[in-house]
């Protein structure tokens, strides 16, 4: 699809958000069962839940703009969970592997920041209002996240992994 406006643009980048979401809803039962702080586990386990849901505003979304078409590979999140893998494969210890799961996941989460935060911005220029409210709630629920995570890190697991 040529992409020369800011409507196809932003459909382009929902389906690169659409496979990213998937691609994430695969890796994190992966990362919940390789962590080994339980509320780190428990915090991969809740994000699965929670990604499930972001997959389905997104198809919420796709039916307000009258999207079918939702065929894109995102190889950012590709990479960025490849990368992740090998840090894990890499880290000696447990507490070490927990600290590369949250840094990759983190990784992951600032990926999504950055994609949600821009949609919300082309369906506000573009007049979305009931797309604007979806993307602005999975994106309030992707910063959530990254402060868990943050605090995980930084009360737990940094600590032991020093």
């Amino acid at each position: 699809m040529k992409v020369d406006s800011l409507e196809k643009l932003m459909v382009e980048e929902l389906k690169d958000l659409y496979d990213a979401e998937k691609q994430i809803t695969e890796a994190l039962p992966k990362m919940a069962e390789e962590a080994k702080t339980s509320d780190l586990r428990q915090a991969f386990e809740d994000h699965l839940k929670q990604t499930k849901g972001h997959v389905k505003r997104l198809e919420e979304v796709f039916q307000e703009l009258d999207v079918s078409d939702r065929e894109k590979e995102c190889k950012g999140m590709q990479a960025l969970i490849q990368e992740g893998e090998e840090m894990m494969k890499q880290a000696s210890n447990a507490m070490t592997r927990d600290a590369a799961l949250i840094v990759a996941a983190q990784r992951v989460e600032h990926y999504e920041m950055a994609g949600y935060g821009t949609l919300v911005s082309y369906a506000q220029q573009l007049d979305h209002k009931k797309v604007v409210e979806l993307l602005q709630q999975t994106l309030n629920e992707e910063k959530q996240t990254d402060l868990m995570l943050s605090q995980i890190a930084e009360s737990k697991v940094n600590v032991k992994a020093k």
